[in-house]
């Protein structure tokens, strides 16, 4: 995972999500841009396809799985 790319990752049974790693003046939540220094863009960087993660964050902590890289 390297900034800009799209990464779909799954929580647990949730439905998988997809977002865009980026900058922080082109973060935006609401369109699934994060940013690279946000809690699971730290977490993010530099994994690979079927890695496991955590993240801590304001919402509490969670695991996930990355799906795809693009």
């Amino acid at each position: 995972v390297d900034i800009g790319a799209h990464i779909t990752i799954q929580e647990e049974t949730f439905e998988p999500e997809t977002f865009q790693l980026v900058g922080p003046k082109e973060a935006d939540p609401r369109k699934n841009r994060i940013s690279h220094e946000s809690p699971i863009g730290k977490v993010l960087l530099g994994h690979k396809v079927g890695d496991e993660l955590s993240a801590e964050t304001p919402n509490g902590s969670f695991r996930f799985k990355i799906l795809k890289i693009e």
